[in-house]
């Protein structure tokens, strides 16, 4: 084990690659446990500030450049233009990213008692989590606490303090290794152990008698929500464009055991502006059953002052060929849809930045009602990865529909991570979520975050399913929203400051 403190920085970037592995869809959590044991022994085991921050600096570079690496593959869509910046890609996301384990384990190094330094590091490791779905506009993906989503047990505490409450719950239980190796001895063996069978131990068995409690029932709504699995190099092909609207139009036009009130299309699973194309909505008309709706995604213009700017919206439509309402995305992919200050970009960039559109604004979450279907809220794909942000807090939804596409990351990790948030966003706020990507992983979530049917990534089809009946009341996490857990961890980090100042 010495031998390992003499190369700490490099054992740190070594056990974070492997960290990475306990996120969906591995779950290889034996892996993640030894790798964040190790990783809290050498923080044990450094001394000052500096040497903290590269041990949890080089950790989380690589934590991040590895179960993030599935973003650089929406480059290799157009890899003439874009192929390049591949490797910038995995060097932004751990170089950037990697500050979000520095800094706690910086913050808690002159900490010296093992179990003290355990308690902090995590709750200043979950501030950091918050800190980071907001900060630039927020990034919350793959959450610690997302690691526990092999189990719809494990994963109903998120009802009381949201996926932080996960993470911190994670972190104590991932890192609480490190205290048995730094001090070997049976009474640290002991305690380790019963933290080890103690805490999953509570978390399933109060997530298992949640689910035993439920009373999930159906109603008369039922929902068709149609994948078609448009490969993304051919998505925006001109020549395909008409081919490519048909097997949505076909697939939601098939014979089903039950007859759909809403049908739900993937985000711009229109490539045509259907609210001044008077000819694809003709078609779109005919395959809407009376009395009921097509949701779908499509890029609408909007007029704002003299000018019409692009929205990557949701438009709903009625069987007489009406966009009866909008949802336009509030929370835009940076570098996606827009570029953030763009004027002062480096003249070899601009080049690539100027084939990025610039998307408008929406105002934010929004209740739809139409005439004999249940209220919902609106999502477009990124924005599920953000916790309490997904409706709106004046009026409880009675589901939510968000439309995606993950499309543009192939067969690999991303769009499976995509599919544990939008899990843990019905879990944190008791709303059942209807799922519809073009390609990736589309389906029916309940309020407790059970998939009720599903179509899995490349799967070209469609289900249909009755929606659930709402959860009247809000969940506590709701209701508190992040700062129940941020103020529980804020509390943590004040008790061991005070602890740790009036023994010196």
């Amino acid at each position: 084990m010495q031998y390992l403190l003499k190369y700490a920085k490099l054992a740190a970037f070594v056990a974070g690659a492997f960290s990475a592995l306990g996120f969906a869809p591995y779950y290889y959590w034996p892996v993640m446990w030894l790798s964040f044991g190790l990783w809290f022994w050498l923080l044990l085991n450094v001394d000052g500030y500096k040497k903290s921050f590269a041990v949890g600096y080089w950790f989380g570079f690589t934590h991040f450049a590895c179960s993030l690496s599935w973003i650089g593959n929406a480059l290799l869509i157009e890899p003439d233009k874009f192929g390049w910046l591949y490797p910038l890609v995995l060097l932004g996301s751990g170089g950037f990213f990697g500050l979000f384990f520095a800094v706690p384990a910086m913050i808690v190094a002159k900490i010296s008692r093992p179990w003290e330094k355990w308690v902090a590091l995590a709750a200043a490791f979950v501030i950091g989590e918050w800190v980071r779905s907001f900060i630039f506009t927020g990034f919350p993906w793959n959450l610690l606490g997302y690691a526990w989503a092999f189990s719809d047990e494990f994963i109903q505490a998120a009802a009381w303090g949201g996926t932080y409450l996960l993470s911190l719950i994670a972190m104590l239980f991932l890192t609480v290794a490190g205290i048995y190796f730094k001090e070997k001895n049976k009474q640290t063996f002991i305690r380790v152990l019963l933290v080890v069978l103690v805490v999953p131990s509570f978390l399933w068995i109060s997530g298992y008698l949640r689910l035993k409690n439920s009373n999930v029932e159906e109603t008369d709504t039922v929902v068709r929500i149609v994948q078609p699995s448009i490969k993304q190099q051919m998505k925006w092909q001109k020549r395909e464009l008409e081919n490519n609207f048909r097997q949505y139009l076909d697939l939601s036009d098939e014979a089903g055991d039950k007859k759909p009130n809403l049908i739900v299309w993937g985000e711009t699973a229109s490539p045509f502006m259907l609210d001044v194309d008077d000819v694809h909505m003709n078609d779109v008309k005919k395959i809407i059953p009376k009395g009921a709706y097509l949701i779908t995604g499509m890029i609408s213009y909007q007029l704002k002052g003299d000018f019409y700017v692009p929205h990557n919206s949701m438009a709903v439509i009625d069987d007489e060929g009406r966009v009866v309402d909008y949802y336009h995305k509030t929370h835009l992919v940076p570098f996606g849809e827009y570029i953030p200050l763009r004027k002062y970009l480096p003249e070899f960039i601009k080049p690539v930045a100027n084939a990025i559109g610039t998307f408008g604004k929406g105002e934010g979450p929004k209740n739809i009602k139409l005439s004999g279907v249940p209220s919902f809220s609106a999502i477009i794909c990124y924005e599920a990865i953000f916790p309490h942000e997904i409706l709106n807090d004046d009026e409880k939804p009675d589901f939510v529909v968000n439309l995606t596409n993950d499309g543009w990351y192939g067969v690999s990790s991303g769009p499976y991570q995509h599919w544990v948030a939008t899990r843990l966003r019905a879990v944190e706020e008791g709303v059942a979520i209807v799922r519809a990507a073009n390609n990736g992983i589309s389906g029916m979530i309940n309020a407790y975050g059970q998939v009720k049917k599903f179509l899995g990534l490349n799967y070209s089809g469609f289900v249909d399913v009755n929606l659930d009946k709402p959860m009247v009341e809000k969940t506590l996490y709701g209701k508190l929203g992040n700062w129940g857990i941020i103020t529980f961890c804020l509390i943590l980090c004040f008790l061991t400051g005070i602890k740790v100042r009036g023994r010196r």
